[in-house]
């Protein structure tokens, strides 16, 4: 069993910042589990453009409002507390928080931690082995 909590996070390596949002990521490729999960901040007043053409998101949203905008259709769809949007095609992406928006990320295959965003809003797909189980 792994408990783990944001203070745990909080300004360490796995506490990835940039000017438009923070991601705290609180189970990563190491942990072995298929998935990695992270708590994500996006700043109001910003526009994030995102494409994970290597990985399935799902993102939940636990406080404040704004939108996302699917670059393929044009269709925007309003954000608030207790909507989700899965990103299943590989969806290139514009998200225009109002407010702050906190949201809980679920990333398949699992994000290792070291993944920088690049020029197309792309992260490599990085492999890393699981830890060791201890005993």
């Amino acid at each position: 069993m792994l408990v783990r909590t944001l203070d745990e996070i909080t300004d360490t390596d796995a506490d990835v910042k940039s000017e438009n949002w923070r991601s705290k990521r609180i189970i990563l490729a190491k942990e072995g589990v298929g998935f990695s999960v992270h708590e994500t901040t996006l700043y109001a007043g910003t526009e994030s453009f995102f494409w994970y053409a290597n990985h399935v998101e799902a993102v939940f949203i636990t406080s404040g409002e704004g939108e996302i905008e699917d670059l393929a259709t044009g269709e925007v769809h309003q954000l608030a507390p207790g909507s989700l949007y899965l990103l299943n095609d590989h969806d290139k992406h514009k998200v225009r928080p109002r407010t702050d928006i906190t949201c809980v990320c679920v990333f398949n295959p699992p994000v290792t931690g070291r993944e920088v965003h690049d020029e197309n809003g792309v992260y490599p797909l990085i492999t890393e082995e699981p830890a060791p189980a201890t005993v």
